[in-house]
């Protein structure tokens, strides 16, 4: 193994094998979203039961409405791929399987971090004033951009 290509490519293995371990990567890593956007979805999914929510005004609904059903379609992102595996097992598609994946972890990352901002924002709405809680979440969003996509394309820029 070269030492540019570093654990994602490797010289001694098959394009099966290089598929067979892509996949397995992706597994491990859905495995986690998955866990913690289908908890985050819970948590969601009852604060519409509180009695003090039902006292709030539009806008937390409005929020609360938007990060609900991005959790819900985040969660249908990460498991999608299990249906599709049950489905494609043994055609001999796992290229695609691999690549179709992937799309959908991204989009499923997209989702989950309007989850994640719509969350603090209905939190922090409670707690601060409401251009603060917003101008905060500005930040949050900023954090993950630049974790989540900067981050690697600067990695990847200088690699």
């Amino acid at each position: 193994m070269s030492s540019d290509q570093g654990a994602y490519e490797r010289d001694d293995e098959s394009s099966g094998e290089r598929l067979d371990r892509h996949w397995n990567e992706l597994l491990q890593e859905l495995r986690l979203v998955q866990t913690g956007t289908q908890i985050l979805f819970a948590f969601l999914l009852g604060i519409a039961f509180q009695n003090q929510f039902h006292n709030a005004d539009g806008f937390t609904h409005a929020v609360y409405a938007c990060t609900l059903v991005a959790a819900a379609l985040a969660v249908g992102l990460f498991l999608a791929p299990v249906a599709v595996h049950r489905l494609l097992y043994r055609h001999g598609l796992r290229d695609r399987l691999v690549t179709t994946t992937d799309r959908l972890a991204r989009g499923g990352m997209a989702l989950l971090i309007v989850s994640m901002c719509g969350g603090v924002l209905i939190a922090l709405d409670v707690v601060l004033p409401r251009p603060a809680a917003i101008a905060t979440v500005a930040g949050v969003l900023i954090w993950f951009v630049t974790l989540w996509l900067a981050l690697p394309a600067y990695i990847r820029h200088k690699g």
